[in-house]
């Protein structure tokens, strides 16, 4: 299976490009639009369903520069793989996170993907973003704000407000930020003060639940694949 491209069912409505499920292609993401889009594409806008293609924000640059070529503007960007998602959302573009049901005719179902809400721009004093699945914020949050979610909290920037990860009562939720000094922290019920000493410098750090207690640790600066 290739790429396909559909186009606007009506005037003023994005055209529609798929990717096929990576697994199964033959070529890189670039060279399966390229493909999709034919001798004699049309223009206008155009929403990438990337399903399980894990995009990187140089690939979905490239991506962006070859639609633009030949008249189309991507719009937004959807599909199972979060670092995708996030690639996307660094980009300004819209996002929206998709299950793949099957990887092909008599493949395995795919583990469906954990909800994630993206977020992009910084929480100030008062405000609050509430997630039902993990959240996944492209900003700060400045003293005074407040983030929480069901999974997991990560915050691509600084946290100094409050987090709340697991706050339904999932132990094992976690909060993450490029620097993590917040006000308050809780995963699930329990609550920690954040650290005041100086964050580590080129360091992302993680909060767990180990043994009852709010425990920091360095961490990944990535999102891992198992949600």
């Amino acid at each position: 299976m290739a790429a396909l491209l559909t186009p606007a069912q009506a005037p003023g409505l994005p055209h529609q490009l798929q990717l096929p499920i990576s697994r199964s292609a033959g070529n890189g993401a670039l060279a399966e639009v390229r493909h999709g889009l034919g001798s004699r594409p049309p223009s206008g806008p155009l929403v990438l369903h990337s399903r399980d293609w894990p995009l990187t924000l140089p690939d979905l640059r490239a991506l962006q520069q070859l639609l633009a070529g030949v008249g189309l503007t991507l719009e937004r960007v959807e599909g199972s793989r979060a670092e995708t998602l996030v690639a996307a959302a660094a980009l300004g573009l819209a996002t929206g996170l998709q299950s793949e049901p099957e990887l092909e005719a008599g493949g395995e179902p795919d583990r469906p993907a954990a909800a994630l809400t993206i977020h992009q721009g910084t929480l100030r004093s008062g405000d609050h973003l509430q997630a039902e699945g993990s959240v996944l914020l492209l900003g700060d949050v400045n003293p005074g704000a407040r983030i929480s979610a069901v999974g997991d909290v990560r915050v691509w920037g600084r946290l100094r407000g409050v987090a709340h990860a697991g706050c339904r009562g999932d132990g094992s939720a976690r909060i993450v930020a490029l620097q993590l000094r917040p006000l308050q922290l809780r995963i699930a019920a329990a609550v920690a003060r954040g650290p005041e000493d100086q964050p580590p410098a080129g360091f992302t750090e993680e909060a767990v639940l180990e043994d009852g207690a709010i425990a920091i640790r360095p961490a990944e600066p990535i999102w891992p694949l198992n949600g």
